[in-house]
């Protein structure tokens, strides 16, 4: 096809887009290897596949988030897929005349078929996106819009060539249409023009240079832009870390000389590859409850400011020079955006590359907190009390087990290796509304004839708040006492009404085991055979086992079912409660337009229960307001924060008729006798 001149400037187009295309990439490589270790190597076939399959069948798009915006970008991917091919077809052509990927087979007729289609699909992909973002406008979209201005002209332009260049082919070889009924058409639209065939040959020729060249500017394009994501993204599928949002990284504070994540070289590799992977689709924006209230943090921008900082400080960072970095926070990254994340994992669960927002969150705070002491005046209060009474409300731990007075519940001290540890916590054992839900509980399993014991005064804070508000050490400090208290007393199951102690006991103390200083080994040994279980999963157990019997439902109740966060999301327990609600009321509780997987966060996780709300609007105002609009006449809980968030919110709006209860509380009130 192509003149011996001309397949030598196309073997140059070849290298001149082979170097454009790889010199941003290794540019990129180098910043990723820059980063701290970290093993994200296990497993790696299991790894491959699960990214093959996620990409493949676009299970990163087809989520019930944005169902429509996700079948368009099927449409693209696919296209994509197949235009790729026929690339790779005009690539072999240009140098072997009149080569054909798939001969004159029955599979070529078929593909000349999907490339029609899809020309056609891509188009009207685009086209919705384009309507979207420079029409529509969402929040999500408003950023680099020069850059999709761009892609879009380029999908656009491939597609368009690609058509020109068909119908020319199918007028001079009326052999090659098959089943291409798009060129089909405009080659028939052509022929009724009369062009000589020297012409069509022509236009034939110009058709191919074009559409190959157009495709090779767009190739060494994808570096520069957030196409990106096609290779970045596909990669950090493969090394993900499944729930590393319920799990915040581990320091070893005896061996580190720095703490937290400070400057870009404090970065692990991972979160460097996580910046380039970024879609800039913008659902971790939409599903955070802090950008929803209006608070100054957005995850999509975070980790686009991440990338734009490696970039601009990629020479400085590849040669390690930690002195000519600058520090992230403010730099980079703002105090409110960091102190304003509740953890809840929303941005985590919708993002479809799996981006890990929190760990860099976490990490940023880490460092504020032990490096530089600088963290929101109030937290100095919870961090104090911590240390000193072992709880955030900082009342004597000589009070902690009040709430249990005249109960009859054993403490382990004298009642060792009991069938169940009943973990109480902080709220449960402090807070008058933690109180009912912990008096409620401890009734319903001595009703159940339940073996279980407390701790009492040796119980302390499990840590989680600590750890999320950037305080590593003082979590450490009072996870190691705790490990040791449960090896002293031979606990070996360990019950909680509170998912913040449910998670950290079950994804968080794990992790600390090899790494914290001063553990027996008999107490390592010993925690990795403990199982902790939520309340809800023990309760419905009972239920189901008959050792709790309730009374016949009355007239079904207009209830609601609020997801903690860490519980339904982080966790994956979301269908014990709701298994709890129908057997109490008779029916299915009411379904709130966030909830499940999609719950709207209450605004206390991430030790935010703790700071002052005072930016933008109350997230948990946001939440009562779905809890309104459902008609629902009371909210079912199964976390004593997200309880005390959801009644100071409803009485804010004047809404305290709507009673807001623990499932334990409710089940303890419909014993039947």
């Amino acid at each position: 096809m192509l003149s011996t001149p001309e397949k030598f400037a196309f073997a140059l187009a070849i290298l001149a887009t082979a170097v454009l295309f790889l010199q941003p990439l290794i540019r990129r490589y180098r910043i990723v290897r820059a980063g701290r270790p970290e093993n994200r190597f296990d497993r790696m076939a299991g790894r491959v596949l699960y990214a093959l399959g996620k990409i493949l069948l676009q299970r990163c798009t087809l989520k019930n988030e944005r169902p429509f915006t996700g079948l368009m970008h099927v449409l693209i991917f696919y296209g994509a897929l197949t235009f790729d091919t026929i690339t790779l077809n005009h690539t072999l052509e240009g140098f072997i005349p009149d080569f054909q990927l798939f001969g004159r087979s029955a599979a070529g007729s078929v593909f000349s078929l999907m490339v029609d289609a899809f020309a056609v699909l891509v188009l009207i992909g685009v086209a919705y996106f384009a309507f979207r973002r420079f029409v529509v406008r969402p929040k999500a979209y408003a950023t680099t819009r020069a850059d999709s201005a761009v892609i879009y002209t380029a999908l656009i332009l491939v597609t368009l060539s690609y058509l020109y260049f068909e119908a020319f082919a199918i007028v001079l070889h009326p052999e090659a249409a098959r089943l291409s009924f798009l060129g089909s058409a405009l080659a028939r639209f052509i022929a009724a023009a009369g062009p000589a065939p020297a012409v069509a040959a022509l236009h034939y020729k110009i058709g191919w240079w074009l559409h190959i060249l157009l495709v090779y500017a767009f190739i060494a394009y994808v570096p520069h832009s957030k196409y990106l994501h096609m290779f970045a993204g596909s990669l950090n599928l493969v090394f993900r870390a499944p729930g590393s949002g319920r799990a915040v990284r581990t320091l070893d504070l005896e061996a580190s000389e720095t703490f937290g994540i400070e400057k870009a070289l404090d970065f692990t590799w991972k979160d460097n590859l996580d910046a380039f992977a970024c879609m800039e689709c913008g659902r971790c924006q939409d599903a955070c409850p802090a950008f929803a209230s209006g608070k100054p943090l957005s995850p999509k921008m975070i980790l686009i400011n991440m990338e734009r900082h490696l970039l601009e400080r990629g020479t400085p960072l590849t040669a390690g020079r930690r002195d000519d970095l600058p520090a992230l926070v403010p730099q980079v990254f703002a105090e409110g955006e960091i102190w304003a994340c509740t953890t809840c994992g929303a941005c985590m669960h919708v993002c479809p590359v799996e981006i890990e927002h929190i760990p860099k969150i976490v990490g940023l705070r880490q460092s504020r907190v032990l490096m530089e002491s600088k963290f929101p005046a109030e937290l100095a209060a919870t961090f104090r009390n911590m240390e000193t009474n072992a709880n955030p409300w900082g009342v004597g731990f000589s009070k902690r087990a009040d709430w249990a007075e005249g109960l009859g519940i054993p403490l382990a001290q004298n009642h060792p290796a009991p069938d169940y540890l009943f973990w109480v916590g902080c709220a449960g054992s402090f807070d008058d509304q933690g109180r009912e839900i912990a008096r409620a509980f401890a009734a319903l399993l001595k009703k159940a004839g339940v073996d279980f014991a407390i701790l009492g005064t040796e119980e302390k804070c499990c840590g989680d708040s600590a750890r999320r508000l950037g305080n590593e050490y003082l979590f450490q400090a009072l996870a190691s006492e705790t490990i040791e208290a449960f090896h002293r007393y031979g606990i070996r199951k360990v019950l909680t009404i509170c998912p913040h102690g449910f998670n950290t006991f079950k994804n968080e103390y794990p992790k600390l085991l090899d790494v914290v200083g001063g553990l027996s080994d008999a107490a390592k040994a010993h925690f990795r055979e403990i199982e902790v279980l939520h309340h809800t999963e023990f309760l419905r157990t009972l239920v189901a086992d008959g050792k709790l019997t309730l009374r016949p439902p009355a007239a079904p109740s207009s209830l609601t079912y609020h997801d903690p966060c860490y519980l339904g999301r982080h966790n994956g327990i979301l269908d014990p409660p709701r298994e709890l609600l129908a057997a109490l009321a008779g029916r299915k509780p009411i379904e709130l337009p966030n909830h499940g997987e999609h719950s709207f966060c209450c605004g206390a996780g991430g030790g935010l229960m703790w700071t002052e709300e005072s930016l933008g609007q109350r997230i948990n105002h946001l939440r009562a307001e779905e809890i309104i609009g459902s008609g629902a006449g009371a909210v079912a809980t199964a976390c004593p924060f997200c309880q005390t968030m959801l009644r100071d919110a409803l009485k804010d709006k004047g809404r305290e008729s709507i009673a807001v209860k623990d499932i334990a509380v409710l089940l303890e009130e419909s014993l039947a006798g």
